[in-house]
């Protein structure tokens, strides 16, 4: 697991830490719980009106005391205290240890189990930093939080879970955050092996001998440029004693571990963030790594096709025609267009085993963070019941989606006079929607939910539970949605 700091329970603060605060909005102005040596005027007189994410810290003779703002107190929901908790661990980063009773001061309307969780996930995730390759480690005073609260008993499984899912979603940040050199396809696949190892799941590892027999020429289309082998890598979680009637989710990922564009060759400042290209994979191999603990009650399959995407004198040109899986035959228009070609193959894989769903997630288009910018997924399925079960778990772990249409008519877009398909539409045109009218073609049928995480995988700002780098995105969404997965109507 990744460095971060630790969060436990306890019934009273530790002498000489710092206290962590909310404050909400009611109906006489601002409510400060008692105790606060502080008067609400004092506060008003600072500038602190209880606003959500407004902080403030003020040194007292007990120790320092930071205050966030969660809002009008009728009004909160669980991400008033998922973002309040994030405030909190970023405005104490200075601090050696943070006390807070933040989770005890919930309205008894809210799930305290899940506020537990939200914020124990928030403050791990706000004060994550990546320092593998530092030569001298900046210091972080802040190594412990103590969540104060009359009754532990109440919140422990929340805190557990959310320190759990936290796991995942910073191993995703670090597999992203490593650099292309130290993160090639079989290192990728490494980690995918040790998950398999650590939670007890079936494997299946196809390598580059294994192209031409197992029909992947997707893969191997994007592969060959690269002096680097590619993978492709299969791990099945099925729960003990399960029956074959159980619900199977599968989940695949794109795993470019560096894309330079190929032939068609991105400028230098488009490389410069394209090691996060196998954000998608990486969340595959981040989620069964803590499958196992995780115990849910359906089975759940994981692709990851990895590779990387480099221009040589044996790169795919344009005008090659590779062959699916799946027997489909497609025309590349552009080999920048990588991501969808080793997918294809990766769902096809999916498709065979014949689950009740399969969701692939994909640092996949441009155009999603022209149309959506850099905070929000983008979203398209087959299954309006299937697309509305991720939605809604995405909107429970307080992560944001917006749905695109697989606008039938455009399937024409891809028309080619050569195969049974290009791989990129119209320029200029829909871009985010074609790719997943292209991914739609190779899933049978089956109940399917893309995510392209082109946007939202990698910040360029400190903000909220996101830091600079990698960001884990979806992950808590898609271990939610396998938590309370359902079966599909087809």
């Amino acid at each position: 697991m990744p460095a971060t700091i630790s969060i436990d329970l306890a019934t009273v603060a530790p002498k000489g830490a710092a206290t962590g605060i909310g404050v909400v909005i009611g109906r006489n102005g601002i409510e400060v719980p008692g105790g606060l040596s502080l008067s609400v005027a004092n506060l008003a007189a600072r500038g602190f009106a209880g606003k959500p994410g407004e902080v403030v810290a003020i040194p007292t003779r007990g120790g320092t005391q930071i205050l966030v703002g969660l809002g009008p107190v009728g009004e909160l929901t669980v991400e008033s205290f998922r973002s309040a908790a994030a405030v909190m661990a970023r405005a104490a980063y200075t601090e050696t240890h943070l006390a807070t009773s933040l989770i005890d001061t919930a309205p008894a309307k809210l799930d305290r189990r899940a506020i537990a969780q939200a914020v124990t996930e928030s403050m791990l995730l706000a004060t994550y930093t990546f320092t593998a390759h530092k030569s001298v480690v900046p210091p972080r005073p802040l190594n412990a939080v103590s969540l104060v609260v009359r009754n532990p008993r109440t919140f422990a499984a929340g805190v557990a879970k959310g320190k759990l899912v936290a796991e995942a979603v910073l191993l995703n940040r670090d597999l992203v955050n490593e650099p292309p050199a130290s993160m090639t396809p079989r290192i990728l696949a490494g980690y995918a092996e040790r998950a398999a190892a650590e939670n007890g799941l079936a494997l299946t590892i196809f390598d580059e001998g294994d192209l031409d027999r197992e029909r992947l020429g997707g893969l191997k289309a994007v592969s060959i440029g690269s002096a680097e082998p590619p993978r492709l890598v299969k791990m099945v979680y099925t729960p003990v004693g399960a029956g074959r009637s159980i619900p199977t989710i599968a989940l695949v990922g794109k795993g470019v571990t560096f894309d330079s564009g190929g032939l068609s060759l991105k400028t230098s400042d488009g490389m410069l963030t394209m090691k996060c290209d196998m954000a998608g994979a990486g969340a595959v191999i981040s989620i069964m790594s803590i499958i196992a603990r995780l115990a849910p009650t359906c089975r759940v399959i994981g692709y990851c096709c990895i590779t990387e995407n480099m221009p040589s004198g044996t790169a795919t040109k344009l005008g090659d025609v590779m062959v699916a899986r799946n027997g489909k035959t497609v025309e590349n228009h552009n080999t920048d267009a990588e991501g969808r070609l080793i997918l294809m193959d990766g769902l096809s894989l999916a498709a065979e085993d014949k689950p009740d769903a399969i969701v692939d997630i994909a640092t996949l288009t441009g155009a999603a963070i022209v149309a959506l910018g850099s905070e929000i997924t983008g979203v398209m399925g087959n299954n309006p019941a299937f697309t509305a079960q991720l939605m809604g778990a995405a909107r429970r772990v307080g992560e944001s989606t917006w749905e695109l249409p697989l606008f039938a008519r455009y399937r024409k877009h891809l028309d080619s006079s050569v195969a049974d398909m290009k791989n990129i539409g119209n320029p200029g045109q829909a871009g985010s929607i074609i790719a997943g009218i292209f991914l739609q073609e190779f899933v049978d049928g089956r109940p399917w939910v893309h995510l392209d995480v082109a946007g939202p995988a990698f910040g360029n700002v400190d903000e909220g539970v996101v830091t600079r780098g990698g960001t884990g995105v979806m992950v808590r969404t898609l271990i939610e949605l396998i938590e309370t997965f359902e079966r599909p109507k087809k």
